[in-house]
């Protein structure tokens, strides 16, 4: 019989050969897609330059990998869409970033020395913008501490750079949508324009998801709401046709966001959204 400790040392190897074998794939998939674009040489934690030369705001990308050759691959292709990338192969380095102007973060799970469970944790609290995961996890408990922790969305592993692009797309998109720009609901307002909910003037402090249930349910009070409708409202990326979310990954996430966004609105004295047993969720405030 074996030493156990062989064993151990067997299946350790195993999963690392595993989550080579995605990012090998990944690599290839995406410069098979991207062959007629242009290559140019990447640095790490550089923003890219955008070659068109205006003055528009560009969307800010944070993208946090430890393989530098994933991040050159995704700093080619979101820049070629005009993005501006800044890209970090060390995870513990974006704790002490600056991360106010940041509009969307891509994170990988599996990074040494801090995971990028770790790192949301470490971070979610002082950042508003969407967090997407690139993950080869693909178990229901996973994704259910990543949206506990206050993850927006994640991407399986392997994926397309168009898969990818997509996803961002309709992330930054949902982000930038305005509704009426203010809504009063006794001690509590929920600033459309500034995606801000205050009570008695302290801040919720929302992740990007939780407040874009929130507005969705606020901005039609009364009207009950199944969890795969706010799925598809506020979390589903619209222009995706890879997106191949279960009804249960669906509904586990939207309970979690929920979940996290009753905590902290309870924290501040107010409780506006209700649960219509077998039927979904209303904003009663």
């Amino acid at each position: 019989m074996r030493n156990p400790s062989y064993k151990k040392i067997v299946l350790q190897e195993i999963k690392l050969a595993r989550i080579l074998a995605h990012k090998v794939f990944i690599l290839k998939r995406g410069w098979a897609e991207s062959a007629s674009a242009e290559k140019e040489p990447i640095v790490a934690d550089v923003h890219a330059e955008d070659s068109r030369g205006d003055n528009r705001h560009r969307a800010s990308i944070l993208v946090v990998d430890d393989d530098p050759r994933i991040t050159t691959l995704l700093m080619a292709a979101l820049s070629k869409d005009g993005y501006a990338v800044t890209v970090v192969n060390e995870s513990r380095k974006v704790v002490s970033m600056d991360l106010s102007s940041v509009d969307l973060i891509l994170c990988d799970v599996m990074m040494p020395h801090m995971d990028g469970f770790a790192l949301l944790a470490a971070i979610r609290e002082r950042v508003s913008c969407p967090i997407v995961f690139l993950t080869a996890k693909t178990d229901e408990d996973s994704a259910v501490l990543a949206y506990g922790l206050g993850a927006d969305d994640y991407i399986r592993k392997p994926f397309g750079i168009a898969e990818l692009r997509a996803k961002v797309r309709a992330r930054l998109s949902q982000g930038s949508r305005r509704g009426r720009p203010l809504l009063h609901f006794g001690p509590l307002d929920m600033d459309l324009q500034a995606r801000q909910i205050r009570v008695d003037g302290h801040s919720a402090n929302l992740t990007d998801t939780e407040y874009r249930i929130c507005a969705l349910l606020a901005e039609h009070p009364g009207r009950a709401y199944a969890p795969m409708q706010i799925w598809e409202a506020c979390l589903a990326a619209e222009d995706d046709p890879a997106a191949d979310d279960t009804d249960s990954d669906a509904t586990a996430a939207v309970r979690v966001h929920l979940s996290n966004a009753r905590r902290k609105l309870k924290a501040l004295g107010v409780d506006p959204i209700r649960t219509i047993w077998s039927v979904g969720y209303q904003w009663v405030a």
